[in-house]
Formats: C-alpha cells, sequence, structure tokens
C-alpha cells in the first residue's frame, strides 16, 4: 500500500485524469500528511512533483530535500524526469527510486544509459495507459496529453534487458474517479511478466478495491484521493491489503 502524494507549488493537490484544469488543492502542508501516513504503517511514500512536470526549471528540489528529510520512509518521486541530471538530483534529495514516464517513451536510449548508469532497482518505469477499442493497452506520455503508438508491452520488453525491476501502470481513465481499479489489466500484466514488480495506479476509492487487487499480482498500490477525502485510513489500508 503505497500513499501518494501529488505536489504544486508546495501544496498538496490532486488532478482528475491529469488535467491540471482540474485541480483541487487539499492542503499547503504536505510534511504533515507523509509524517501521518508513515506513523500509519506505511514503508513507501509516492510524491510527483507537477510543478516540475509542468516546468522542469522550476522543480521543487528544495522542498522534496525537505520533505524526505521529515521521514524514514524510503520514497520514490517522479513528474518531468527529462535528463540524468533530473534523476541524480531527485536520488541526492533522498529519493529511494525516480519515476521515470514520458522520457521512457521518447527517449527509449537514454532511458536505457539511466538504467545502466543509475541501476534498474532506483528507476521506475511509469506507464500510463488508454485502453483503446481493440482491449489494447497503449501508453500515453506528456501529462497524458499525447499518446503514442506503443503498447505497455512494446515498452515492457524493449527495457527488460536493461533488468527492469520496477513498472507503475496507471489506466488513465480511472485515474482520480474513485470508481475501483482495472483488475483484468495488471492480473495480465503480472501474469505475463513474473519478473516485474507492477505498482497499480488509478481508481482506488474504498478498501474493497484494495482487497479486489490482492491476488492480482501487484506488488504495491498507488492511492492518492481517497486519503486525502478520508475515505479510509492507511492503518485500515494496509490491513486490507495484507490481510483482506
Amino acid at each position: 500500500m503505497i500513499p501518494a502524494i501529488d505536489l504544486i507549488d508546495g501544496k498538496v493537490v490532486r488532478l482528475s485524469q491529469g488535467d491540471y484544469a482540474r485541480q483541487t488543492t487539499y492542503s499547503n502542508d504536505p510534511l504533515s500528511y507523509l509524517q501521518r501516513y508513515e506513523n500509519d504503517g506505511a514503508s513507501l511514500l509516492h510524491l510527483v512533483d507537477l510543478t516540475g512536470a509542468k516546468n522542469p526549471k522550476a522543480r521543487q528540489i528544495t522542498l522534496l530535500s525537505r520533505l524526505l528529510r521529515g521521514v524514514r520512509a524510503k520514497t520514490q518521486i517522479g513528474g518531468g524526469v527529462r535528463c540524468a541530471d533530473d534523476v541524480d538530483a531527485l536520488l541526492n534529495a533522498g529519493a529511494a527510486r525516480v519515476v521515470v514516464g514520458s522520457m521512457a517513451v521518447k527517449n527509449p536510449s537514454e532511458v536505457m544509459r539511466w538504467f545502466q548508469h543509475f541501476g534498474a532497482k532506483q528507476i521506475v518505469l511509469a506507464l500510463d495507459v488508454r485502453i483503446d477499442d481493440q482491449g489494447k493497452p497503449r501508453v500515453a506520455v506528456a501529462g497524458w496529453q499525447e499518446a503514442s503508438a506503443k503498447t505497455i508491452d512494446d515498452l515492457i520488453n524493449e527495457y527488460r534487458d536493461c533488468g527492469l525491476k520496477h513498472v507503475l501502470c496507471t489506466d488513465i481513465a480511472r485515474d482520480g474517479m474513485l470508481g475501483g481499479a482495472n483488475i483484468s489489466l495488471y492480473t495480465s500484466l503480472a501474469d505475463t511478466y513474473p519478473d516485474i514488480a507492477f505498482q497499480a495506479s488509478g481508481g482506488i476509492g474504498t478498501l474493497d478495491d484494495i482487497a479486489a487487487l490482492r491476488h492480482s499480482g501487484v506488488i504495491g498500490v498507488i492511492v492518492g484521493r481517497a486519503l486525502l477525502e478520508g475515505k479510509f485510513t492507511v492503518k485500515e489500508a494496509l490491513s486490507c491489503w495484507q490481510n483482506g
């Protein structure tokens, strides 16, 4: 169970389906959320720098460093990672893993060099998909504003030779909608690629949604909006994930 916080200009926010025009602001104090999640038992946290994703020059490195100093839990961070220096800066800020999205699709040869330089254990591929009319999960990029011709299977197979270990897969249609996760998608991926640790993201609104993922084969589930809106607590979610 991986609590997630999205950050814009130091504020805790959520975007519906990645749309900056559909932003909900929850707090000006992200550290209090991270510390509460950690105190409730979370061992891995997920942060997204949406300011940096939109404008790399405005990346919130100072804020992220301060937040990571305030918790002991491991943290993975993403948001507009475009070059090796971005990966290096986030790791130096204290991130255990760096989440790489659009660049993995647009410039795989460059990202493969990051795998070789930093190690596969420190990079998470964030593959955001839309299910097409034929039922194939096609990867979207640029904050979900652009579609690519590649399926998630195409990307996974490209990176397996680099030692790919972590994939965070989001079903865009379900993100922030609290309507449940795409169980069939994650079950299919985990069955096809048993050597990869998949994180499910998108749609978690109830404890039943978490329970439904327990036997899908994913190693973790990202939960954002449901926690922010008090649908359940981290303690309750962890108990559900671990015990059903």
